[in-house]
């Protein structure tokens, strides 16, 4: 079922009451086994609405494609951050996505008076006002447009990684683990671009598997 996005404007615009300029926090790839994780922040010109915009998840992947420009070409400021599967490796899936959220803050070139952020958790950033917002991005407009960003800045990225890695159907499954995924783990071995620190990538062990790379 659809959400009424002039819901999600309204939500902004009651903010706004409050806090003269709001931004939207959301990522993209929490759950794959490969790829990086990718933030976003948006902040909207004053006025602005576009009755398409919505939860990443809820669109297809046309409308996603067609919005991004959109939203980049209507926001008042964007940013958008990508943090490595070898930064998640080091973090932790958590502290990577705090660490992704942060930078994609700072990235701003406007502070804004209040950050929403989607989810329950929120990352410290000295002097600025962070709320969580449990599934904000279909409560806000500021936040379906980050995940709309995240989300089609991801794909991309997943998408180029096809042409380096064309036994894993990246460009399919995006990293995600699906059946076609695990099979071609299993056949081929894990990439410099999976997640070595996820269980089902970790079980690989080197003594039975090679790291793949696009030279073979």
């Amino acid at each position: 079922m659809m959400i009424d996005s002039s819901k999600l404007f309204l939500n902004d615009e009651l903010y706004l009451k409050n806090y003269p300029v709001i931004s939207g926090t959301d990522e993209a790839g929490r759950g794959p086994l490969a790829g990086p994780l990718v933030v976003s922040s948006v902040i909207f010109k004053k006025g602005f609405y576009n009755d398409i915009i919505n939860d990443s998840k809820k669109l297809n992947e046309k409308k996603r494609n067609d919005l991004f420009d959109i939203i980049i070409e209507n926001c008042f400021d964007y940013s958008i951050s990508i943090v490595s599967s070898e930064k998640i490796d080091q973090l932790n899936i958590l502290q990577a996505t705090m660490f992704g959220m942060k930078e994609t803050i700072l990235k701003l070139k406007v502070k804004p008076d209040c950050s929403l952020i989607d989810g329950n958790k929120v990352p410290y950033i000295e002097n600025y006002l962070l709320k969580p917002i449990v599934k904000g991005d279909s409560l806000h407009a500021c936040i379906a447009a980050a995940s709309i960003l995240a989300k089609v800045t991801r794909d991309r990225i997943m998408i180029e990684y096809d042409q380096q890695f064309p036994l894993y159907g990246f460009a399919k499954h995006k990293g995600y683990p699906t059946k076609e995924h695990f099979l071609a783990l299993r056949k081929h071995g894990i990439t410099s671009i999976h997640r070595k620190s996820y269980k089902p990538v970790m079980q690989l062990t080197l003594e039975d598997y090679f790291i793949y790379d696009e030279k073979n």
